[in-house]
């Protein structure tokens, strides 16, 4: 072995695997090896070393160390240099399972070998890859594998963050340059006013402030701004117009309802959307309403967005603002608010017809009621305070004096946005209500419970009078508007009872019976289920008219069984049922829920000769400057029955008025139809009739849905209508109802006495369901052929 004098470990520090840590170690070269470093009298005798965990293979018996002998990896042999070279090593013996303490690696020659790592072990070969046991090789695989992971998924987030916040910025810019004009936020001095106006151009309600409607914050007490914070926008001073905690707390809550039940819009954003936006849930308008959210934080301190908000929110009842909805619900300017009138109007933006006080005061209480709670947990008010609050809740005092009249005006004015939108300017709604009809339907329906309702248990009453084409001329939605301003003429939902057989009925006339078809009157039962009828007795064989004219209950459930009750369902939405209609056979008897407009505005179907009607009270929307922001147009949503069995549906009607339930309410000489209905217990009583020229429905009960005395439909419901239709159609030319030809000699089941339809089979027609549009504002192709109504009559 030759040797360099002076070669010291630190002159090859430069070179791969040496390392720079002892200057009592040298250099050597060897054929077929790397550089080995060896330490001068370190060749003592020494045993040879123990296996170590990770090290070399075996070694080459030739002695250039320079091929591993792949054959045999359960043995290693240790390198040993003599003064001749190197010398032919011993075999290892086997390696104890037991691990052995480490040890310096020594040859034979007292040359001692170290690795490049530092410790004892012999430095392996150039290019060696230590071979690891599996269990090692396993561990050292998951801990590099799960580095790898836990790597990429931080990479990828990064990216995936990067990528989201570059296409959120573009969306932002793409929908910052579509923005609408936001001209109009500055005009909030003025809060826009409604003037409900009769056909005949007499002011029937005023809504809003005539003069200034607005609010200054600092004038407000303090619980007012508090108790509207406290429920929409709790972190209304720390976002910047969104709030990624509310938006993340509403998308979970949405997600595991199933439904849209939570939003997440902030204060700012929701006077974007009041301001300029349409109310429609769309992907486009909320990246619009988060843009003008974040516009309005950059250039509004929140004290002005919070009072532009204040001054431009819906409350309910036709109010815009705070200032109108004080008036209008506390006849009280808003700086004068109470702590429980305040919480009561915070409760009212979540949903203001739900919670107005004048559809329901004890709903609007329960909400006020949270209202104050959220107060508490704000940290605004103390639970003393909103103990007391609860104790004396807040009372209603606006309108209370302008008679029945207000029933109409506010379903007038909750509908105005629908067809009109938000207006900013003071608007003129013309409507369809005729003054004559709606004081003489006050009058009559105050006189008849005050003379009957006492001793029969009755305490309110309701009345719908309209066109055969839907426009309401007269709604008395209870009592008194004074005491109560929940109108039971559009939101009570009461069952029909017997009122709902014409449409049992209808369906029965489009599947090829006539009103000549002989039905049984006797006990049927039905799964357990036998109705019965009224008179407690069976009449036996009797027709269809018959039937319905003396309203015969097991009759009107064959019926609807031969037809299928799910055919009873379609028709009665056809007819514009909207409420709970129970797939079941009581239904025939009026087991489901309906609100007296829907209910006359199905019967107006028979009254028009089979054209669809949505019961409308908007003609005309005007504002303060004259121009015409909405006008009703076009024949409404087409023909919903065939003529020919609307004409016999109102053959069977008419018999009702002559010798059946409805013969109290007969009009004389003038041609009339309708129909008496009675719930289980005489819970509620309706009467439902028509002329060519008017249709009017009457309902009778009491709001906690106690029993009356056995008030029939044919009672006071029907001295109601009789009353008003005599006092108001005494001077109108009298018109005919469209009517069946003669009754056929013979009809049954087998051979109906109607012609048949294109083959003999029973008449069928084609319905195209009108479109939304068609169906709110009356416009359609449909109904273009529609012709006119009969002359005769006040329309």
């Amino acid at each position: 072995m030759s040797r360099k004098p002076g070669r010291t470990a630190d002159k090859g520090s430069g070179r791969r695997g040496i390392p720079q840590d002892d200057d009592s170690w040298t250099v050597v070269r060897r054929p077929g090896l790397g550089p080995v470093r060896i330490r001068v009298g370190a060749n003592e005798p020494e045993e040879p070393p123990e296996e170590l965990e990770g090290g070399l293979d075996d070694w080459d018996d030739d002695g250039d160390m320079g091929r591993w002998d792949d054959d045999d990896r359960d043995r290693r042999i240790e390198p040993t240099f003599g003064k001749g070279g190197p010398r032919k090593s011993t075999p290892k013996k086997s390696v104890s399972k037991k691990p052995a303490p480490k040890r310096s690696a020594k040859n034979k020659t007292g040359v001692k070998l170290r690795s490049a790592s530092g410790d004892d072990r012999p430095a392996p070969p150039r290019g060696y890859r230590p071979k690891k046991s599996p269990r090692s090789r396993s561990k050292s695989v998951r801990r590099k594998s799960g580095r790898t992971i836990l790597g990429h998924i931080a990479y990828g987030g990064a990216v995936a963050a990067l990528w989201g916040a570059i296409a959120f910025g573009g969306l932002l810019f793409w929908y910052g340059l579509n923005l609408p004009d936001t001209s109009g936020l500055y005009n909030v001095r003025h809060t826009p006013s409604v003037s409900i106006v009769a056909m005949n151009g007499e002011v029937l309600s005023h809504r809003g402030d005539l003069m200034s409607g607005y609010a200054s914050l600092a004038d407000l007490p303090p619980h007012v701004p508090q108790a509207v914070l406290a429920t929409e926008d709790q972190r209304f001073y720390w976002h910047f117009g969104v709030d990624p905690i509310g938006l993340a707390r509403a998308i979970v809550v949405n997600w595991r309802a199933g439904a849209y039940v939570q939003g997440g819009s902030t204060i700012t954003q929701q006077l974007a959307k009041n301001v300029f936006l349409e109310p429609d849930r769309t992907i486009s308008r909320k990246i619009e309403e988060m843009v003008l959210a974040i516009w309005l934080e950059l250039r509004f301190t929140k004290e002005e967005i919070l009072t532009l908000y204040l001054n431009r929110v819906y409350f309910g009842g036709g109010a815009y603002g705070l200032e109108a909805a004080s008036e209008r619900y506390f006849r009280k300017p808003a700086r004068a608010l109470t702590l429980p009138e305040a919480a009561m109007l915070a409760g009212l933006l979540k949903a203001p017809s739900r919670y107005s006080p004048t559809n329901n005061i004890d709903l609007a209480r329960e909400r006020a009621r949270i209202v104050l709670q959220n107060m508490v947990n704000a940290g605004y008010i103390s639970q003393e305070e909103a103990h007391m609050a609860n104790v004396a809740p807040a009372s209603l005092e606006g309108y209370t004096a302008s008679g029945s009249i207000n029933y109409f005006v506010d379903w007038v004015a909750e509908a105005l946005p629908d067809y009109a939108g938000k207006p900013d300017t003071d608007v003129s709604v013309i409507t369809t209500i005729d003054p004559a009809l709606q004081r003489e339907a006050e009058r009559i329906v105050d006189e008849v419970l005050g003379n009957e309702g006492a001793p029969s248990n009755v305490s309110q009453a309701a009345l719908v009078a309209m066109t055969p084409d839907g426009a309401v001329r007269a709604m008395v939605g209870g009592r008194s508007y004074a005491l109560s301003q929940f109108n039971r003429a559009v939101q009570a939902k009461r069952q029909p009872g017997s009122a709902f057989k014409p449409i049992v009925y209808l369906t029965a006339m489009e599947q090829g019976l006539t009103p000549d078809t002989l039905r049984i009157d006797r006990p049927v039962n039905y799964g357990g289920w036998t109705p019965e009828n009224y008179s407690d007795r069976f009449e036996g064989e009797m027709t269809l008219r018959t039937a319905l004219a003396k309203s015969v209950n097991t009759v009107a459930v064959q019926v609807a069984k031969e037809v299928g009750i799910r055919n009873v369902v379609s028709t009665a939405r056809r007819l514009g049922l909207q409420e709970d209609l129970p797939s079941n056979l009581s239904l025939a008897l009026g087991s489901g829920s309906a609100n007296l407009l829907e209910l006359t505005a199905a019967y107006a179907t028979f009254a028009n000769g089979g054209y669809g009607v949505i019961p409308h009270g908007i003609e005309e929307v005007r504002s303060e400057a004259g121009e015409e922001l909405y006008r009703r147009q076009g024949s409404g949503i087409g023909r919903v029955a065939d003529p020919f069995v609307v004409a016999e549906m109102n053959n069977m009607l008419k018999a009702v008025m002559v010798y059946g339930t409805g013969r109290n309410a007969a009009l004389g000489e003038r041609p009339s139809a309708g129909k008496t209905g009675t719930s289980q217990d005489f819970r509620d009583a309706w009467f439902i009739g028509y002329t060519a020229d008017l249709v009017v429905g009457v309902w009778v009960g009491n709001d906690d849905g106690s029993p009356m005395k056995k008030v029939t439909g044919g009672s006071i419901p029907a001295h109601i209508w009789k009353a008003f239709m005599e006092n108001t159609q005494a001077g109108v030319p009298v018109a005919q109802l469209p009517d069946a030809p003669a009754p056929v000699e013979t009809a049954s089941a087998a051979e109906p006495g109607r012609p048949a339809a294109q083959g003999g089979g029973a008449y069928e027609y084609e319905w195209e369901e009108p479109g939304f549009f068609e169906r709110l504002f009356g416009m359609g192709g449909s109904g273009a052929e529609r012709p006119g109504l009969q002359p005769g009559g006040r329309r």
